[in-house]
């Protein structure tokens, strides 16, 4: 008996753009019901779409003729989720943020807004959708001629632009060519035989307002300084309200892109008109007090900004990156009204805290190594550790580039290779400072990590960081600046590895079961992880319909008890150190810990799956909460 599209697991509840290829005849019910049972199989994101492609059922052109020849309006959201532009949870965070707004946004907008899509690879999906071409109305010279016909309010009512005229017809860029009161209003003045085309709000609206300026005879210039003194404030004070921790101004072949990063995620923020960005690039500059005239080499600079707006101090590192486009500018933020953390509370776990406390910081001598790749949180367990060391009867003395923040009590060298406080120049007199503790903000060649060690091996205690994938990690590559085995182990006293996470916002967690794939990943069955309390943000207003709110740090510390300091000197491999370290210090792996804080529900278990590495299976859940003192 074969199959209708009635009984074939009913196309409607496949979406609707199946169920309209079903209709039309592109794909049979037999072919659909075959291809929902390999989906069902996938442990992959592959959408229904996908797999029926992948079978050869059908092709991407076939599915945009379907949809052009019936012009059925589709809801977008739907529409981006069914061809796996759009995760369903975006969505339903979208739809709950337009149903708590005080005015009514359209759903693309929203998407937008919150990072869900970037907004050109929406427009283009919509183009796809409907038929219709981009009109690009940002770098089109609009005839004014063509905004005469009607008040700049009634364009502006009706969300469309006339863009161009070509043998009398004339090309109309609409936020949705489908609105009937848009087409209608269109149409009353330009006729029926008008070309449509899609545009977003925004640049409809910007196009109306700078052809209303010109009508006005306003000035059309390039922003002069003024305006862009104006724009660079206003982004430093939208960065720091937002809690960004870096902005990126990105020049892309016909745009100017604006980027913050939060929580470690970058965000979209804004996008600028690409003939500003000379203006911008050397305002910065003369801020940063970099070459203003150099614009062939990269450059770096530093900024001590004062919000008049907000009363906030900023100081924010720059650096100017020659790219095929122009100068890219990135700024990192460190925002004075931040308090170092105490040590207590950069989040290790209780007995791993103890050890480090004890076997570590209150150590006489020997060097302490914070590792981990950039954003990973190395410099604020930094001076949460020299803060805890600070006081009346200890002499402190750092050499950093640049000092990030500014503790009472410590002697601080911020590099300047400009006027030749270097880095090796300060290396050279910074023992002759008498001091008890030596900060290094970072062991960067040869010549640093030798200065660490010697100074250890003088009584001295040192504390730097470094650029490692883990603990074992920062050894081996101290052994590769041909560091010599029996110096590392008489010196080193500990290496704390340590990344960071997002913590799941608490206003909307709720609790989340592992996939078997995941359950697979983590290298656990699901009974062995009962009672585990895994939670995922929703998205919710307080996290900007993100799920992630604030961020956590994961550790690994490393002790160099002897038998691990036997083991350096017998040059035994990694995986031999690390297994040694596991059986007589107690060392929890990144991922160990990473794993042990998402069964308490504080991280997703996707970004312990994504970000921390796996070097070997994790040892009993059970084991791992007894051997972290939870």
């Amino acid at each position: 008996m074969n199959a209708t599209p009635e009984t074939a697991g009913s196309p409607a509840a496949c979406g609707e753009i199946v169920a309209l290829l079903v209709k039309e005849g592109v794909i049979s019910a037999e072919q659909l019901s075959y291809a929902q049972r390999v989906h069902g199989k996938l442990q992959s994101t592959k959408t229904l779409i996908d797999v029926l492609q992948e079978l050869e059922y059908l092709t991407r052109d076939d599915v945009a003729r379907t949809l052009k020849r019936n012009s059925l309006s589709i809801r977008i959201g739907d529409f981006l989720v069914e061809l796996g532009y759009l995760k369903k949870s975006d969505l339903l965070a979208a739809l709950n943020l337009q149903r708590e707004g005080t005015e009514r946004k359209m759903l693309g907008d929203i998407f937008i807004e919150n990072g869900f899509i970037e907004e050109r690879k929406l427009i283009e999906v919509l183009s796809f959708q409907l038929g219709f071409p981009v009109a690009e109305l940002e770098f089109r010279k609009l005839d004014r001629k063509l905004f005469a016909k009607a008040p700049f309010q009634f364009f502006r009512d009706a969300l469309f632009v006339p863009f161009a005229m070509a043998q009398g017809t004339v090309s109309v860029a609409f936020a949705n060519p489908l609105e009937k009161r848009s087409r209608d209003a269109a149409e009353t003045l330009f006729g029926s035989s008008l070309q449509p085309a899609i545009a977003s709000r925004k640049s409809i609206l910007a196009a109306i307002a700078q052809a209303e300026s010109n009508a006005g005879n306003e000035a059309q210039a390039a922003a002069d300084e003024g305006t862009v003194v104006g724009i660079i404030n206003k982004l430093f004070d939208d960065a720091m309200t937002q809690g960004a921790s870096d902005i990126h101004i990105e020049p892309l072949r016909d745009r100017l892109r604006v980027r913050f990063r939060h929580d470690g995620v970058m965000m979209p923020h804004l996008e600028l008109p690409l003939d500003i960005a000379p203006q911008l690039s050397s305002r910065i500059k003369v801020m940063a007090q970099a070459d203003i005239a150099e614009k062939r080499r990269h450059q770096d600079g530093r900024i001590l900004y004062e919000s008049r707006q907000h009363g906030f101090n900023l100081d924010l590192r720059v650096s100017f990156f020659i790219t095929i486009f122009g100068e890219k500018i990135v700024l990192r933020l460190l925002s004075k009204k931040d308090t170092i953390l105490d040590i207590r509370q950069i989040g290790m776990a209780p007995r791993m805290l103890d050890q480090f406390m004890s076997e570590a910081l209150q150590t006489p001598s020997g060097v302490m190594i914070i590792t981990g790749p950039t954003g990973s949180g190395k410099t604020s367990t930094l001076y949460g550790c020299v803060s805890h060391l600070n006081n009346i009867n200890t002499s402190i003395v750092t050499a950093e580039d640049p000092v990030e923040f500014v503790i009472d009590g410590v002697s601080q060298c911020s590099i300047n290779p400009k006027i030749g406080v270097s880095f090796e120049e300060t290396l050279r007199h910074i023992v002759r400072q008498d001091p008890d503790v030596i900060v290094l903000g970072e062991i960067r060649d040869t010549f640093s990590a030798e200065t660490a060690i010697q100074a250890a091996l003088t009584g001295h205690k040192v504390l730097t960081t470094f650029h490692t994938e883990d603990s074992i990690g920062g050894l081996l590559r101290l052994m590769n600046m041909q560091i010599e085995s029996f110096l590392i182990s008489s010196t080193v006293v500990c290496v704390v590895a340590q990344r960071l996470l997002r913590l799941v916002c608490n206003d909307c967690a709720e609790t989340y079961i592992p996939t078997p794939a995941e359950y697979g990943r983590l290298g656990y069955s699901a009974s062995e992880l009962a009672g585990a309390n895994f939670r995922i943000g929703r998205g919710c207003k307080q996290c900007r319909f993100t799920g992630f709110k604030g961020r956590s740090a994961i550790f690994e510390l490393l002790i160099m008890n002897e038998s691990v300091k036997e083991a350096i000197l017998l040059s035994k491999s990694s995986a031999e150190i690390r297994r040694i370290s596991m059986e007589t210090s107690g060392m929890v792996t990144l991922f160990e810990d990473g794993l042990v804080k998402a069964a308490k529900g504080l991280v997703s278990i996707q970004e312990v799956l994504r970000d921390l590495p796996r070097i070997s299976l994790p040892r009993p859940l059970n084991e791992l909460k007894r051997i972290l003192g939870y």
